[in-house]
This record gives structure tokens, sequence and C-alpha cells, in this order.
């Protein structure tokens, strides 16, 4: 299999997230601990809510496809149990016996699923939308892509993120290289590599909790020693940078995307947007910018791979907006649902995520290989190639 397939299902509360992941060659290393490591760093962030920080302690465990602290080349199955699901028992129950008018929620949210989600399936509760459409499904995206984050490590790549803008306040990021700051950004409660403009962003985000409210805000994924030719411009389903739009605008709460200068080109001329191309005998082709956040025509250009996303406000409002009933078409203030304040710092750890996975899936198309070994041969061979080329 020369791609790299993940599934994930489970419902916010219901007993388990479940991921699968189909493609990964036999004999990579992998622990239970380097995938929890990604778990909680998207889930301790500032701007989370109180099931994020208090109730769920997320771990994922490795049930299927890992033997001896390898990967065997099967299915890899990984599992999140919802520690709160004792909870919600006859709310979530599969049984018909147990269903009752007493749970239903009538009430859409606006900028939720919820609406959209009971009119396309045919449903009488906002619930039967909402479990699934939550971004707590994303736990279980966290773990698949800390999976393909171990894989593209074998090669050189790393994925680092942190956040650019939070309620209109921006960070200073300019003078530093993406792991500069990937690492400020780690030490920050919100992810941002500016101490300046970190104090800023939790006052308001403290503010926007007092009056009910939530904020969105951007933030940046790079991806350094990805090789050239990730990708490709043979067809529109082949070009990275849509296969890169679609994953992280599939990312709950996601609403724009860009890569490298994004919108910016538009404002400017081909002269000051394009990178230019050098070449120095024993190094091979280089850029002296990187406009075009390390993609051209749909491939990886060799330049790191940068891309930006935004991420609007959530849609559950402690102080809930207008809606209607959806039974009795009554106007009614919508649901009022446990969520976050502001998830753009863990947002950021799980476009790392989808980023690796993409970008892992790239690499198996591009390598192929069963085993670890044999990809890497393909790879070495490669880059060989181009080097002399």
């Amino acid at each position: 299999m020369n791609y790299i397939k993940i599934l994930t299902a489970g419902e916010s509360h219901g007993k388990q997230l479940v991921a699968i992941l189909d493609g990964v060659p036999a004999g990579l290393p992998i622990t239970e601990d380097y995938i929890n490591h990604e778990m909680k760093r998207r889930q301790y962030t500032f701007g989370r809510g109180e099931r994020l920080q208090h109730i769920e302690q997320d771990r994922a465990a490795i049930t299927s496809g890992v033997r001896w602290g390898e990967t065997l080349g099967s299915p890899i199955t990984l599992v999140v149990e919802n520690k709160d699901s004792g909870n919600w028992g006859k709310i979530m129950s599969i049984k018909a016996e147990d269903a009752d008018d007493k749970f239903r929620l009538v009430r859409p949210r606006p900028g939720h699923a919820d609406l959209s989600g009971v009119l396309k399936f045919d449903r009488k509760d906002t619930r039967d939308i909402l479990e699934r459409a939550s971004a707590r499904e994303t736990a279980a995206r966290t773990a698949a892509g800390a999976v393909c984050k171990r894989l593209l490590e074998e090669f050189g790549i790393y994925v680092y993120s942190y956040v650019t803008e939070i309620a209109k306040i921006k960070a200073r990021v300019k003078d530093l290289s993406p792991k500069e700051a990937f690492v400020m950004a780690e030490e920050s409660p919100v992810r941002c590599p500016d101490e300046a403009a970190t104090k800023k962003m939790m006052e308001a985000i403290e503010e926007a909790k007092k009056d009910g409210d939530t904020l969105g805000g951007l933030y940046e994924v790079v991806a350094v020693g990805c090789p050239v030719g990730l990708g490709s411009h043979t067809q529109w389903d082949k070009k990275l940078d849509g296969l890169l739009a679609q994953a992280f605008l599939s990312i709950q709460a996601h609403k724009a995307f860009e890569v490298g200068t994004g919108f910016e080109m538009a404002r400017l001329k081909g002269s000051d947007v394009h990178d230019e191309i050098f070449y120095e005998a024993g190094k091979g082709f280089s850029r002296k910018s990187n406009n075009t956040g390390g993609l051209e025509g749909g491939m990886t250009n060799g330049e790191p791979l940068v891309v930006r996303a935004a991420v609007k406000p959530l849609a559950s409002l402690r102080r809930p907006l207008q809606s209607v009933n959806i039974i009795t078409k009554a106007p009614f203030k919508a649901e009022i649902v446990r969520s976050d304040v502001c998830p753009v710092a863990s947002a950021a750890i799980i476009g790392e995520a989808v980023m690796a996975i993409v970008l892992a899936n790239a690499m198996k198309e591009k390598f192929g290989g069963d085993s670890l070994r044999e990809m890497k041969a393909n790879f070495d061979s490669y880059q060989e190639h181009v080097k002399n080329w």
C-alpha cells in the first residue's frame, strides 16, 4: 500500500475515540509515551474548557499494529477512553429503551453544525450531530498525527507550530527561525513565542470568559526538512497545497488557510513575490526567500513548508445568541454547551498533526516500501539523485 489511510470514530461523550492507521511501514519504532506527549500538548493550553483541563486525561492506547516497540505493517489502532462517559450513560446509550425526551437538545447554535446536521440526517435532537461534529474528535487525529510525526522524524522532517494572533493581538516572530519560535511557544500558555503578546492574549481570553464569549485567532505550522517533489502537478487531487488546505480546513472551527505569504501575494507585484533560484556546485539549487512557502506547482521545492490557519471564535457561548426550537419553531436562545473560550493554542497542535498526516502520506506515496528500511533506501537513492542532478 503506497499511501497511509486514517479513519477516526467516536462521539464527544461516548465511551471512546478511535483512530485506525493503515499503510504505516513495518519497523517504525513507536511508543505510547511518544503519542501521549502529543496528547498532553493538545490538552493543557490556556483558554481550554473545564472538561479538557480537569475531567478528561487524554491518553491513547495502542491496541493493534505494534509489537515489541515496532510497527508491524498491519493496521494500527489507537484508543482514547473518554473518562467522563460514565456520567452520560442514558444520554449516550445505544439502547432504544433509554430514549427520553428530557435529554433532547432542540435549540441549534449559530455557527455550529447543529441545524444543518439535523436537516441533512433527519434527526430531532441536535446531540445526534454535535457529538460527532465536536472538536473532541481531534484527540483521535492528534494521536494518529503523532505516529505520522514519528515516521517523518526518521527522514529528518520536523513539524513546528506557534500562535501568531489572538483577538487582534499580533506576535512578533519575523526574526525567529521556525525551531526558535517553536521552542519559545512551548513555554507560553497560549503557545505564542512573543512574551509581551502572550500576556495580552491571556488577558483578552480572561475578559472574554467573564463576558461569556469566545475568541479565535491565527497560527502557523512549518515543516522543515521536506525533500523536493512531494505532491504532484499532474492532477488536481495530487497537489500538496490542495491536500493541505483540505486537511486544515477539515479541523473544526477553521475558516481560512494560506501557504507562504498567502493572501498578501495578491497585493504585490510578481517581481516582489517569486523566489529567485540559485545554484552552487556540491549544494545544488537554493532560494534566498520563501514567499511561496516551500510549494510550487503543488510540489515541495526543498524550502521549509510554511502554512497559516485561521480559527473562528467557537459557537458554544455562555451568553448564547438567538436561535429557534427545531420542533416548535418558537424563538429561543441557543443551547449552552460546555466549551472552550479560546482553542487557538490547542488548534496549533492539531495543525501539526494534520500537517504530519498529509506529509507522511505524501512520503509513503513517493517512496513506497512495506518496511521502514525499504522506504529509507528508496528515499536515500532519490536524495542522491537530486543532489547530483
